[in-house]
């Protein structure tokens, strides 16, 4: 990692030490069911510290990929926050191993509050217009047996609207329609949920005509009329 780049982190760590709150630290550790350390910064004011040393980051081009794993290799839960901050801004600057490092930051350091994310925003945006690289990459996820890899596979297409390929979801969905795992559930529903704001219908005759665990069926229909 070149040095000014590194003189920028340094500078951030300074300013993040320097608002730690040693209470809120112990709420958020506990609201992440003890899973994480924090500094005890939250997100208002950590994305009101932190914008100028992004912007620098932005300005010197910075590699997502080494951001990323920066802050992962970082103790506190609020870096892992501020390289996704970062990282899933900069599409312009996303290269090659941009999938590789977000296999790696989803099963490292795993919970819902960084894998949605990444999920979503990181390899949804990655994979939406590379079909080939998309179907290969879901394949190997999907039987991985490994649970957030799973929950990815789900959730990736969350924002894709027309673009979502119905029949992949409901090939997820059917796999997993047996999952005790709640995040699978969970996913699902989400999933079948968001796809519904596009068509309400396809999604409805979905749920209707296939045995879905009954938490992915509510989180699937929230939102429809009866």
């Amino acid at each position: 990692m070149r040095e000014e780049i590194i003189a920028v982190l340094d500078q951030l760590e300074e300013v993040l030490v320097q608002h730690a709150h040693p209470e809120l630290a112990a709420g958020m550790k506990a609201y992440m069911k003890q899973k994480f350390d924090y500094i005890g910064i939250q997100k208002p004011l950590r994305v009101q510290i932190t914008k100028p040393f992004l912007k620098q980051l932005n300005d010197l081009k910075a590699d997502p990929s080494e951001i990323l794993r920066f802050c992962w290799a970082k103790h506190e839960r609020e870096w892992q926050y501020v390289g996704m901050d970062y990282a899933l801004k900069a599409k312009k600057l996303w290269k090659a191993d941009w999938l590789t490092t977000l296999e790696y930051c989803i099963t490292h350091k795993s919970w819902w509050d960084t894998v949605d994310a990444l999920a979503v925003h990181g390899v949804g945006g990655w994979l939406q217009d590379r079909s080939e690289l998309r179907v290969l990459t879901v394949e190997r996820w999907r039987h991985s047996e490994a649970l957030w890899l799973e929950r990815t596979a789900i959730l990736f297409q969350l924002m894709y609207k027309k673009e979502t390929d119905a029949a992949l979801l409901a090939d997820l969905c059917l796999q997993f329609a047996h999952s005790k795992e709640f995040f699978i559930q969970k996913a699902m529903g989400w999933a079948l949920r968001q796809y519904a704001r596009t068509n309400s219908i396809w999604v409805r005759d979905f749920v209707a005509t296939h045995p879905l665990p009954k938490l992915t069926q509510r989180e699937a229909l929230k939102h429809q009329k009866t």
